[in-house]
């Protein structure tokens, strides 16, 4: 399946501005892995670091599932990767993690995050709070924070991707 990204609208309100950002930059990491074997997905293309493009995916379904399920509403399902022996098992996949079942849990994930948010305002504030401050959080704050961090780990995947195979582009 080829992934085409939906430019968000240069128009829209403000919902639909930072919704749109938000799913273009999904999509960019899905345009990222696209084509390549689970092997080539698993390879850390950038010695020492052990960051691949399914990791990158793995951590990503984990921060859908932290911020809009645990954080924006109370329901709390567990981790998808990480464990307490491996805080960072999301970044760790193995030979047995595939891309179909790492993108069936990330599309999981997405389709929670749109539907929890869906009936909320963005001025609504999150069931949970920081820890360290007490403070809850807006949806507003949740899609910018979710933007930033999808912007930020498709550069990482920009880099992968081109020692991987060469591929380069948006």
């Amino acid at each position: 399946m080829t992934i085409k990204r939906t430019e968000p609208s240069t128009t829209a309100d403000e919902r639909a501005t930072l919704e749109g950002f938000l799913d273009y930059h999904r999509q960019t990491l899905h345009m990222k892995c696209e084509g390549l074997t689970d092997a080539q997905l698993r390879t850390a293309a950038v010695p020492p670091s052990g960051l691949t493009l399914l990791g990158l995916v793995r951590h990503m379904a984990e921060v859908e599932r932290w911020w809009f399920r645990h954080m924006l509403v109370d329901n709390s399902p567990g981790n998808l990767f990480w464990t307490d022996e491996d805080p960072d098992g999301d970044f760790h996949p193995t030979e047995q993690d595939t891309w179909e079942s790492t993108y069936t849990a990330w599309q999981a994930e997405i389709d929670a995050a749109r539907s929890n948010a869906a009936p909320l305002a963005l001025d609504d504030l999150s069931a949970n709070k920081r820890k360290s401050s007490g403070e809850s959080f807006t949806l507003r704050w949740i899609y910018t924070h979710m933007i930033e961090e999808y912007a930020r780990h498709n550069g990482h995947a920009d880099l992968l991707r081109e020692l991987i195979d060469g591929t380069t582009g948006e």
